[in-house]
This record gives C-alpha cells, sequence and structure tokens, in this order.
C-alpha cells in the first residue's frame, strides 16, 4: 500500500508518502508546501490546489490520508487549515483517489503510543518508524508522514472489521453458559 499523507496548512503544507514493504514502512518522499503570506488569498489557494494536484499526479498513491479538524483555539488559523484541508480533499477527488482523515489524537496514538504526545515526540517515532537518518523537520513534514504511518497500522484493522461485519455473527446461534462462568469449571453451550 502506498499512502501520501497531508497535514494541510495554507502558509505551509507538509506531505509525507510512505509505502509498505513487507513488515517495514518506508518514506518515498516528504516536503512542505508553502504559500507566500504577501500574496493574495485567493492566489495562495489556487497554488496550493495547483501544486497539490501535481503532488497527486505525480505519486499516483494508493489513498490520501488528511488530517481532521476538529478545534483551534485561533479563529484565523482554523479557517487558513479548514481551506487547505478543504483543497486537499478536492485534489485528491480530481484526481479519483480515495480519502481517509484521522484526528490529531489517532494519529499520535498510532504513532507514539499516546494521543498527547508532543511534536518532538512525534518526530523522533516517526524517524524511528520509518528509520530515518535524522528527525524530519518541519514538523508539518513530521506530521505527514505520521498521518501516512497511521494509516498503514489502522488500516488492516479496518478491513478486518469491515469483514467480519460482512461475515455476520460466526456462531450461528446463542450462547447459555451452564452452571459456574467459563473458565471457572462451568461450560459453555451453543443453542442452534
Amino acid at each position: 500500500m502506498f499512502v501520501l499523507g497531508i497535514d494541510p496548512g495554507l502558509s505551509r503544507c507538509g506531505y509525507g508518502a510512505v509505502r509498505q514493504e513487507g513488515a517495514q514502512p518506508v518514506a518515498v518522499v516528504s516536503g512542505v508546501l508553502t504559500t507566500p503570506v504577501a500574496n493574495p488569498l485567493e492566489g495562495r489557494l489556487a497554488q496550493l490546489h495547483r501544486e497539490l494536484c501535481q503532488l497527486l499526479a505525480r505519486l499516483s498513491p494508493d489513498v490520501v490520508v488528511v488530517e481532521r479538524l476538529l478545534f483551534q483555539a485561533n479563529a484565523k488559523t482554523a479557517m487558513s487549515v479548514g481551506q487547505a484541508s478543504g483543497l486537499a480533499l478536492a485534489a485528491a477527488g480530481e484526481a479519483g483517489v480515495p480519502v481517509v482523515q484521522y484526528s490529531p489524537n489517532e494519529v499520535k496514538q498510532a504513532v507514539t503510543g499516546w494521543g498527547n504526545a508532543g511534536k518532538a515526540q512525534v518526530q523522533r517515532m516517526v524517524q524511528a518508524l520509518l528509520d530515518l537518518p535524522e528527525t524530519p523537520s518541519p514538523p508539518d513534514k513530521a506530521d505527514a508522514l505520521a498521518l501516512a504511518l497511521c494509516h498503514l497500522a489502522s488500516a488492516p484493522l479496518a478491513r478486518a472489521a469491515a469483514a467480519a461485519e460482512h461475515r455476520g455473527p460466526r456462531l450461528g446461534g446463542t450462547v447459555e453458559r451452564s452452571g459456574a462462568p467459563a473458565g471457572r469449571g462451568g461450560a459453555a453451550e451453543v443453542k442452534r
């Protein structure tokens, strides 16, 4: 599976592509798309959209993972992140690439084992998981790689859950316990 993670932002939009090769995830490319703050908003949005479309065309990922915007204390920051996120979703849609979104806490939990990990912890874990020679910087680049890693870790679980839901109940009946609870000398009996 080849995953492109996008950490949306209007001034700095991080991207990181990771390919699963056997049991080892491998970083393919990462970077940051930037737009000049001095330029008019519509020009910056057009530039970011164009660059995201070019990135998708060049990489042809199997899936795009975008950070889900939850809440920002700063309304101006929330607006620009929301606009960049919308552009990433639109570019993936135009390219016909499926999109998955994860919250920052889900990504941190998948990569570091703790949903409240700091930026430096995420950067160090991304470096370790991808066996990179140095810590990915700026944090936007590390966050994009972390998004891709999160999906690689979560996708098999999601597929297994979907398959289990599709199969339905495995026993095909109800379970009744007789006597003491199972594990304490009692037995479970399946009624069909």
